[in-house]
């Protein structure tokens, strides 16, 4: 990676503020297909903040993990219909991503130790 990259990732957390980035990452998305993309893409879905944006998620996720993003795509979500007997009610939209690294990079979501 070229000095004018490093200095420009280091920038973008600097302007941003890690109190920002870690409240960024809401929780990994576990599902069948986010495990069947891990496996076959090296990609990871988050389920992060309705107002984050791509750059912000590459940065929290590089500062939280200590890997190197290739490319993000994100997702916008929107809530369910849900009824309780005859009141009806709305289930908040949010928004996921998809964070592909690169090769060789891995996220050990479940937290095991390694001997």
């Amino acid at each position: 990676m070229s000095a004018a990259k490093k200095g420009h990732k280091r920038a973008v957390v600097a302007k941003l503020g890690q109190e920002r980035l870690i409240t960024l990452l809401v929780a990994p998305h576990v599902s069948e297909k986010a495990a069947r993309v891990a496996e076959s893409a090296n990609q990871y879905v988050f389920r992060v903040r309705t107002d984050a944006t791509k750059p912000e998620i590459r940065a929290a996720v590089e500062l939280m993990f200590k890997v190197e993003v290739e490319a993000v795509q994100v997702v916008n979500v929107g809530g369910k219909v849900k009824r309780f007997g005859r009141f009806t009610g709305r289930r908040p939209d949010w928004k996921k991503a998809y964070v592909s690294l690169k090769a060789g990079q891995t996220i050990d979501l479940a937290g095991t130790a390694q001997a």
